[in-house]
């Protein structure tokens, strides 16, 4: 049986084949990019001038809540309640991965999430976080930020990649299982894991792992 990320992962990137002009913007899909700290499954890649585009996808029905700054989001169906990792914050990691692999400013990568399934938003999302018109919303960057020669670098680094990679999904499934048990490197951006006290509440002075990036990022986990 086709997995629903399986499906959802190809209604995406038949949407990006309509909707994007392949001579300015190339796709890659279903990428295993590897990095100083494990690796990052990025589901599509879309290179153009205005910026690089990672789409993480979720094939997701019913009712999503959900907020930038929140650990879990919750898809609710038929009132049935599940909870599923903050979308935003895997595509941090994904896009600190790509710009330490490509050697590019992560200023210039966007995230974008795109909830394909037939779902409605029932909390206000960033812009970035979408469940229609993909393909206009990545046209609606207008600003240059890569010049051709930049684009046909990262097009043939990538290109050599994927051609060569030997990566497959059990080597991203087995880094992710390390990452999540370390108690030195954040899982999420790579940098180091300190201990930290909660100061206030009914968990006051319970120490915990916080990432020494914090307020950028805020991974946290109990010690």
């Amino acid at each position: 049986m086709l997995s629903k990320g399986w499906i959802g992962e190809k209604r995406a990137a038949i949407d990006l084949w309509f909707s994007l002009n392949s001579k300015t913007y190339k796709r890659f899909h279903n990428l295993i990019i590897p990095s100083s700290n494990g690796t990052a499954q990025i589901d599509h890649l879309v290179i153009s001038p205005f910026g690089l585009f990672i789409i993480e996808t979720k094939n997701k029905k019913g009712w999503i809540f959900g907020s930038e700054d929140s650990a879990k989001w919750t898809q609710v169906i038929y009132k049935r309640k599940y909870q599923f990792q903050n979308p935003l914050r895997q595509a941090f990691r994904q896009k600190k991965v790509l710009a330490e692999f490509l050697g590019v400013d992560d200023s210039r990568i966007k995230t974008i999430i795109y909830f394909n399934g037939n779902c409605s938003f029932r909390t206000k999302m960033p812009p970035n976080v979408r469940n229609y018109a993909l393909g206009r919303y990545i046209k609606s960057h207008k600003k240059l930020l890569f010049n051709e020669a930049e684009l046909q670098l990262l097009y043939f680094k990538l290109k050599s990649f994927q051609k060569t990679s030997t990566l497959k999904k059990r080597d991203h499934l087995r880094s992710l299982r390390q990452r999540h048990r370390s108690k030195e490197t954040c899982p999420r951006c790579g940098s180091a894991l300190v201990v930290r006290t909660v100061k206030s509440g009914p968990r006051a002075g319970t120490e915990f792992y916080g990432c020494n990036s914090y307020p950028k990022c805020r991974y946290s986990r109990n010690k």
